[in-house]
């Protein structure tokens, strides 16, 4: 019998399960926001996996390759690959493991390109070493580990941080990055409007049960209309992968010491589309008005209705909108 979601919040041996993993160190209170807004609990690393599988998204299951692994510098970085054709790869957000990505957006990119999507240093299960963490060296990375795949150039996507990492990557190695997209990005540094006091308060507050705090992640994430009438869990993958307190506070402070891109945006030289949400509250959709004022010749596609979720709540069209870019 498949089990909704949702409903797990409200079973005791997950709640114990949980409280346990936190008490013992296990995973992190940041990680488990982090489950919270993406996936579902049980005793495999807080996953059941009876419910890897919701009513009506059976089509929509691919199935997942192993993780590998690659040696690039002083670090090595876990990834998957789907599909062949021309490199796509996609760079993760703040603290989100590669199972973040939505299954639906993969499966539809991987039928016209080979996507690699991977875990940033310390995430998930890349490793890292003590080299202070910053955009930059995140966007190195990237290009340690297309070298390591033998990718001289690829396509870039980047979500929300994954955003500014490709801005670093295209203006650090312009030889390696073929179009680019990016997502709810911002360009960083003072000219960066950054969320409401609010919006950060609530992502903040961990107070409450558990489905009251699931309530106010899925508020900031997705906008309240569409959360009217849709129940988020169906729309996010399952994520085992946990990422510790310490990288998460490590990757945060690289992010926000970030002193941005503006000045260099128009030494952008590959092709750009630039995409967002209207009702992004996380990173704002001025942000990428701003990027796409700025970057020469860059597309500007704004979603209405849609929220830093854009990619959950509207799928086929985000897809089709990609892959619509990089192929004409």
């Amino acid at each position: 019998m498949t089990v909704p979601s949702r409903s797990l919040l409200m079973v005791p041996n997950a709640a114990n399960a949980i409280t346990a993993a936190l008490a013992t160190g296990e995973v992190s209170n940041i990680t488990l926001m982090m489950i919270l807004i993406k996936g579902r609990f049980g005793t495999d690393r807080l996953r059941l996996r009876e419910c890897s599988i919701l009513p009506g998204r059976q089509d929509r299951i691919m199935a997942l390759p192993p993780p590998e692994t690659c040696r690039t510098r002083d670090v090595t970085l876990a990834y998957r690959e789907y599909g062949a054709g021309f490199p796509l790869v996609l760079i993760s957000g703040l603290a989100a493991p590669m199972k973040t990505w939505n299954p639906p957006v993969i499966a539809e990119l991987s039928r016209h390109f080979r996507v690699i999507v991977f875990d940033n240093r310390g995430t998930g299960y890349s490793g890292a070493s003590d080299e202070p963490f910053s955009i930059p060296l995140f966007a190195r990375d990237t290009a340690g580990l297309m070298d390591a795949l033998g990718i001289s150039r690829a396509h870039i996507l980047g979500h929300s941080m994954g955003a500014c990492i490709a801005q670093e990557l295209a203006l650090a190695f312009p030889e390696k990055s073929g179009r680019l997209v990016l997502v709810a990005g911002d360009c960083g540094g003072s000219e960066a409007q950054r969320m409401a006091p609010k919006v950060f308060a609530r992502l903040a507050d961990r107070s409450g049960t558990m489905a009251e705090v699931a309530a106010r992640l899925f508020s900031v994430l997705f906008p309240p209309a569409w959360l009217a009438t849709h129940d988020p869990f169906k729309f996010c993958p399952d994520v085992e992968e946990t990422t510790s307190d310490e990288i998460a506070a490590r990757q945060a402070a690289a992010f926000f010491s970030w002193p941005g891109s503006f000045s260099r945006l128009g030494e952008i030289r590959a092709r750009t589309l630039v995409l967002t949400g209207d009702e992004d509250v996380v990173v704002p959709c001025g942000n990428s008005r701003l990027l796409a004022e700025k970057i020469p010749g860059a597309d500007l596609a704004v979603f209405p209705g849609a929220g830093h979720g854009l990619m959950y709540q509207c799928p086929d069209r985000f897809s089709g909108t990609v892959i619509r870019f990089l192929e004409r």
